[in-house]
């Protein structure tokens, strides 16, 4: 039988399965280990929610996480979490995680938006973006865009 108060604390499994989480606050920034994007991954070390800005890969907790990173279904992954214990009854497993929330989505773009705001008032006063700053605009407008389509899903 599956017992969510038995999986592993958000933020301590992410440091654990090797992901360094960069911020403050419930959401993180870190690497995407599905496509091997360097910052585009945002994970919640509170509730275990997580979401790639680049490939959009994404999931409710670190459940889901380990089933995709892993390719485990939900019996294997919630297992080798310490999340469930065989009692002899046929399980039935959650075929999806929770649905990535208007809420979670606005505390990802909150930082993006920092970024934009930043580089378009430097724009307006005549300071023209270096390379990086540039790049890292551009990346934060995809990843709003890429959270705007899948709310508009």
């Amino acid at each position: 039988m599956f017992n969510r108060d038995h999986l592993p604390d958000a933020g301590s499994y992410f440091e654990a399965a090797g992901l360094r989480l960069v911020g403050r606050g419930a959401w993180r920034t870190t690497k995407c280990e599905f496509h091997d994007g360097s910052d585009s991954m945002r994970a919640n070390v509170r509730t275990g929610a997580w979401v790639c800005m680049a490939c959009g890969v994404k999931g409710g907790d670190v459940l889901a996480y380990h089933m995709q990173r892993y390719g485990l279904d939900f019996v294997a992954a919630a297992r080798a979490l310490g999340a469930y214990v065989d009692d002899g009854k046929p399980s039935t497993p959650r075929d999806r995680p929770r649905r990535f929330s208007a809420r979670d989505a606005l505390e990802v773009i909150g930082p993006e938006l920092g970024v934009c705001v930043v580089v378009v008032n430097d724009a307006r006063r005549g300071i023209a973006p270096n390379e990086r700053d540039w790049t890292r605009f551009l990346d934060a407008a995809g990843r709003i865009e890429a959270i705007a389509a899948e709310a508009r899903k």
